[in-house]
């Protein structure tokens, strides 16, 4: 099973959605085979200008997200707008030349620019730092970014979000309008592909849609059940895992799982309206 994610490092909704799919990759693992595209969501301040956006109503989007789905976001209001396609460059650019590294730069941008209110996407310090964090050389980044091939994946990337699939089309209100009045993928937003066979699951969406799409595209999927203790979930992954990642995997709620990980020792490390756990 292909599972295509569409997805952006400066939405704020698909970085809500981190527990969905970490828990997609728990229950179904190497049955679900992942490819990222990224949509890019913007590319001049112009764009965003246009949507209404501005800082002070993004500050009040990332409270009301913290508060309805307890990611780690910083809340107070950014100096001015970002634009996301440079950080899509330099993720377009690592899975070009080392993707391996791809989905945790991908990770690290959204954790730096997300719970940290000076940390703006389209800084270079932001890159290069989230470059750094995952053992890219951010000289070497620059290198690959000027790579024509790099500029043409990126570019495949955005086609690509901008003709969502006709079942996507049918949940309209789940896209986008795109910069040439057409509609494209809001993020996160996935295609399930078994053979000839897709289903869309467009947009921000509960888990159970993920779940109920599988189960119908291949009904021969295997689930495994849930974690039961928080050494298991920490043990599972390479990186930090926030509150309410843990808590989705363990199936409870944010108070119980903070106690479950202070409890095992865990260490913590606040940012933003909450933090990000290790294991001991």
């Amino acid at each position: 099973m292909q599972v295509i994610h569409y997805t952006d490092p400066g939405c704020p909704f698909a970085f809500s959605s981190e527990p969905n799919r970490l828990l997609l990759e728990w229950h179904y693992g190497d049955q679900l085979e992942w490819k990222t595209v990224l949509i890019v969501l913007s590319s001049t301040p112009e764009q965003l200008e246009a949507k209404g956006a501005t800082a002070a109503k993004m500050a009040g989007l990332y409270a009301k997200l913290h508060r309805e789905h307890g990611m780690p976001f910083s809340v107070v209001e950014r100096e001015r707008l970002h634009v996301t396609r440079p950080a899509c460059l330099a993720i377009a650019a690592t899975q070009v030349h080392q993707p391996d590294a791809a989905d945790a730069l991908l990770r690290r941008l959204r954790v730096r620019t997300m719970g940290h209110g000076d940390q703006l996407l389209d800084l270079p310090s932001t890159i290069d730092g989230a470059a750094r964090d995952v053992g890219i050389d951010p000289d070497e980044l620059h290198r690959w970014v000027e790579d024509p091939d790099v500029i043409a994946a990126l570019d495949a990337d955005m086609a690509a979000a901008r003709q969502p699939v006709p079942a996507a089309q049918v949940l309209d209100h789940k896209l986008a309008a795109s910069e040439d009045g057409g509609r494209r993928y809001s993020a996160p937003s996935y295609e399930l592909r078994a053979g000839d066979r897709v289903a869309a699951v467009p947009g921000f969406q509960p888990y159970p849609a993920y779940d109920v799409a599988l189960a119908n595209l291949d009904p021969s999927l295997t689930r495994r059940a849930l974690p039961t203790e928080v050494e298991e979930v920490l043990a599972w992954v390479s990186m930090p895992l926030a509150t309410a990642e843990v808590a989705a995997l363990l199936g409870t709620g944010l108070d119980a799982a903070r106690s479950k990980l202070e409890a095992a020792g865990a260490s913590y490390e606040p940012v933003g309206e909450d933090g990000y756990w290790t294991a001991a």
